[in-house]
């Protein structure tokens, strides 16, 4: 029952692989991840995180032992999230939400849903939350929905297409929409370039030079880059929120770099907004972090949570 734990127990206490993974019982319920498992001069089974198809089996497997699904596939050059890091948003998000009262009919909008279906897979999974997803390729949508339809969600969770790329809310809310959450995993990079970088330095920690094309957790140009990169994008993200301030209780975002959490908050307060946080999040070697903010006054806030 060899276990890779790679610093997991920095996790949400609730994530279910704080204490690292379960080979025998992954493979047990998802047999096509046997031929990537190895044990390493450590005497640990493991995988070689280098490798897209082992990273993308294991992921799978984690989905179909804990997260309820029967089917989960996309095109390899769609982007393949990690499991574990994905379900600690979801996590850090609930408590948010719990702090201020909302725990019964939450809906959360998914900005850049991505073909993989990601965070509502897992919030449903975990929380019985309904989702709208939203994204600008409309080929991720049409795969997103063949695993929303073989794993019996399409009812509770409904995707979009954004229309304009240059836009995020506008044209997918509307006056009466209502959301107890956003949610966003925004593109890291300024350009293809500066993506594969990335990468090969990735992957060299990892130990392999060989190859530098391929990213072991795949990506295509709207998944892994953006004109002025994480910084412009967010930005735009909180420009937006503040045209949309009642329409969702807590927006947030996931942010990589301290630097741009930091510019967030002189945006936000000029935006109006009324109460900002930032959840660290803390993955193995990875710091990354949470930030949250509402528009919502006090009496706004109590109204919403007594309002069906």
């Amino acid at each position: 029952m060899g276990t890779k734990n790679n610093n997991s127990q920095q996790l949400h206490p609730n994530n279910k692989h704080k204490n690292g993974y379960h080979f025998s019982e992954l493979i047990e319920i998802y047999p096509a991840l046997k031929e990537f498992v190895f044990v390493n001069n450590y005497g640990t089974e493991t995988i070689n995180f280098a490798d897209p198809k082992g990273v993308k089996a294991i992921n799978t497997a984690l989905l179909f032992k804990y997260y309820n699904l029967i089917f989960w596939d996309f095109p390899d050059d769609n982007l393949c999230p990690p499991i574990p890091g994905r379900v600690d948003y979801i996590h850090y998000l609930a408590d948010l939400l719990n702090a201020s009262g909302i725990n019964e009919n939450v809906k959360v909008l998914d900005i850049g849903i991505g073909a993989n279906c990601i965070y509502p897979l897992l919030g449903n999974a975990e929380y019985n939350w309904q989702f709208v997803g939203t994204d600008i390729d409309k080929k991720s949508l049409d795969r997103a929905q063949i695993i929303l339809k073989k794993n019996n969600l399409s009812e509770f969770i409904q995707l979009k297409q954004q229309t304009d790329s240059t836009q995020i809310f506008k044209g997918i809310l509307s006056e009466t929409d209502k959301f107890s959450a956003s949610m966003c995993n925004p593109p890291f990079y300024r350009s293809q370039e500066e993506a594969m970088q990335a990468n090969a330095r990735k992957l060299e920690g990892l130990g392999n030079r060989d190859d530098v094309q391929t990213r072991n957790f795949s990506g295509k140009q709207q998944e892994l880059w953006y004109k002025g990169g994480e910084k412009a994008f967010i930005h735009t993200y909180l420009y937006e929120s503040s045209m949309f301030k009642t329409n969702c209780f807590w927006y947030s975002s996931l942010v990589s770099k301290k630097e741009n959490a930091e510019s967030m908050y002189s945006s936000l307060k000029k935006l109006g907004a009324t109460d900002i946080k930032t959840i660290p999040m803390h993955q193995g070697n990875k710091v990354t972090r949470i930030v949250a903010w509402t528009f919502l006054t006090k009496d706004e806030q109590a109204e919403w949570n007594s309002t069906p």
